[in-house]
């Protein structure tokens, strides 16, 4: 049951962050505005990705990076690689978070 209950729970993560992502209400997520993770999409999506941008990294530094770490698993199905998400803290000066390096 737990099990199934999880999975549940990603598959209700993944609509939320998309209906976020593509909607045009911005909504707060782990400290920031949903609408400023688009600053970070060039730096973690496509086959060249480029670095992180200073508006970028000003989102990453106000985030509540643990809580991030925690749609790690839900952000393939939103086209971005969650290697590259888990290392822009890292790119922008920071130290990552043990809950984002496993």
């Amino acid at each position: 049951m737990a099990r199934s209950s999880g999975a549940l729970w990603q598959w209700v993560m993944v609509v939320l962050l998309i209906t976020l992502l593509e909607g045009t209400h911005a909504v707060s997520i782990c400290k920031i505005d949903s609408a400023q993770l688009n600053y970070c999409r060039p730096a973690v999506s496509g086959k060249s990705p480029t670095p992180p941008s200073k508006k970028c990294c000003g989102v990453v530094r106000h985030a509540d990076l643990p809580c991030l770490c925690n749609f790690k698993a839900v952000l393939p199905s939103l086209g971005i690689d969650p290697a590259r998400a888990m290392a822009l803290p890292k790119k922008c000066g920071m130290k990552t978070p043990p809950a984002c390096v496993a």
